[in-house]
Formats: structure tokens, C-alpha cells, sequence
């Protein structure tokens, strides 16, 4: 089955900084090119950290009012506070930098961004070299494909050439992402698989299956 890469999706024109890239210079870059992060690289390339929106209202968080009082401070925003009074991008980022590497697949770049809460990731070779970034945009590009399309790795990498079964005996049609399997499989016990591999099959939206089955397999006949 074909599995999308993030190097097939991910934008190669990255905007980045330099670790002693001044607290000014990110804010502008942030605001000038509309992004909410932006990676820090040190002199060979290498994705040190990242510098986020939220890491620069820290300045805000924690200036003094007009009396000159600080909010009040706990162990845990200690971190916070640090931040706060960073000047540079190497005080500023969050490091080390949660990345991903070109050939990860789309759904492993996609559970990556869902568990960490991240709109977008730099994406890195073996040696921590940045070579673009990912999207949660990017990704969504999976589901750019024809019905058409889908139907065809669906009959023919899915029930043919993995499931050894014959196509005339089951009907794939496919709307907007939507598939629908109707027909007779020879095992009960194909059912589930055969819809399983159908839904993570890229593109796909839902699976509605309508099948029958000529041998239930599923039942322990004994001796």
C-alpha cells in the first residue's frame, strides 16, 4: 500500500533564525512572514531549539506594573521567568526541538503533532540538519486524491495482490473519500480485515461495508 512521506508534503523553504539572533529580530520575523514558530539553527545547519509566539509573550507575562512588582513566581515558572528576561534566540527557544526525519509517513508525522499539541515540525536528517518543515496544512494533502484513484490501490493492492481475492466477487465504489464494499469474500474472517486495510488506506475518509461471506472461518470445529 503506498504510504506518503513527510518529504513528498514538507515545505522546503524554511524561514529560520541564528542562535544569537536578537529578541527584536525573531518578533518581526514571526510577524513579517505570519508564522508562529521558527526554527533556531547553529553554525552547521542543525536545529538547536525553536522559538515559539508564546515563548516571546513571556516578556509580557512577567513585566513589572506600574509599581514595579512582578507577578508572583512559584518554582514552576521559573522556566517561564527565564525566559522572560532572555534577550536572544538561544534563551528564547524551547530546546531540544521536537523534529522529524523526511521519511517518517504522514500518519507518523501526523500523531507526532496531535501528542505534542504542534502546528508544525522541522524536518531533519540523521545528522540534525534542517531540511524543511512540516504542516498540519501538509499533511492534509493525503486526502487530495481522486475516488478514482482510491478505488484503484484498493481492488488492486489491497484485494488482489494482499488478500489474494477476486475482484469481479466485490464491488469498491468510492464518493468524495467515502468507500463502500458490498459483495461475497470467501472467508468470514476477511471482512474485518479487508476493512480495516481499506480505511487506512491514504485518502480515504469512511468505510461503509455491506459484505457476505461464503465459509465462516471464525468457528472451532473439532474433531
Amino acid at each position: 500500500m503506498k504510504r506518503r512521506t513527510v518529504e513528498e508534503v514538507m515545505t522546503t523553504e524554511v524561514v529560520t533564525v541564528a542562535e544569537d539572533a536578537p529578541f527584536t529580530e525573531i518578533a518581526e520575523t514571526l510577524a513579517d512572514r505570519r508564522i508562529s514558530a521558527v526554527p533556531v539553527l547553529d553554525a552547521g545547519g542543525r536545529v538547536t531549539g525553536v522559538v515559539t509566539e508564546a515563548d516571546l509573550l513571556r516578556k509580557e507575562e512577567f513585566r513589572p506594573d506600574d509599581l514595579g512588582q512582578r507577578p508572583l513566581r512559584g518554582r514552576r515558572r521559573h522556566h517561564a521567568f527565564a525566559k522572560a528576561r532572555a534577550v536572544d534566540a538561544r534563551g528564547l527557544m524551547s530546546a531540544p526541538a521536537v523534529t522529524v526525519e523526511p521519511g517518517a509517513t504522514v500518519a507518523e508525522a501526523a500523531r507526532l503533532l496531535a501528542s505534542r499539541g504542534f502546528k508544525a515540525a522541522p524536518v531533519v536528517d540523521g545528522d540534525g540538519v534542517l531540511r524543511g518543515i512540516v504542516a498540519r496544512r501538509d499533511l492534509l494533502s493525503v486526502f487530495h486524491r481522486g475516488d478514482d484513484d482510491i478505488r484503484d490501490e484498493i481492488v488492486v493492492d489491497v484485494l488482489v495482490c494482499r488478500l489474494w481475492q477476486d475482484p469481479s466477487e466485490v464491488s469498491v465504489q468510492v464518493r468524495d473519500g467515502v468507500v463502500r464494499l458490498s459483495g461475497r469474500l470467501e472467508l468470514k474472517s476477511l471482512i474485518p480485515v479487508l476493512v480495516r486495510m481499506t480505511a487506512a488506506t491514504e485518502g480515504v475518509v469512511d468505510v461503509i461495508g455491506d459484505l457476505s461471506y461464503e465459509r465462516d472461518d471464525t468457528r472451532f470445529s473439532g474433531p
